[in-house]
């Protein structure tokens, strides 16, 4: 079984500005996009990749199997994978 890696958000100068965590890049950018974020580069902890997504979220019915106490509206994340980058010094 995979283990959860560590993911470093980097805002548009390359700072990072938040930590996300997730199998897989794209669960660590869904957690971003839920978040409000839209233009989301991960840098994976421990390596010079940069997976860039484009994200969004929006508001949807709540399931018909969905507990009471959930609200009627909830906002769900959509990323897109845009590619991947290499760094070239960190």
């Amino acid at each position: 079984m995979a283990e959860k890696r560590n993911f470093a958000l980097r805002d548009k100068e390359g700072n990072e500005i938040g930590v996300f965590s997730g199998k897989q890049p794209r669960q660590a950018a869904l957690k971003a996009a839920n978040r409000g974020f839209t233009d989301i580069r991960l840098r994976e902890r421990g390596t010079k990749k940069v997976h860039i997504f484009e994200g969004e979220r929006i508001q949807v019915p709540k399931p018909s199997n969905a507990p009471d106490w959930m609200p009627a509206s909830i906002w769900k994340p959509n990323v897109k994978k845009l590619g991947v980058e290499k760094l070239e010094d960190i």
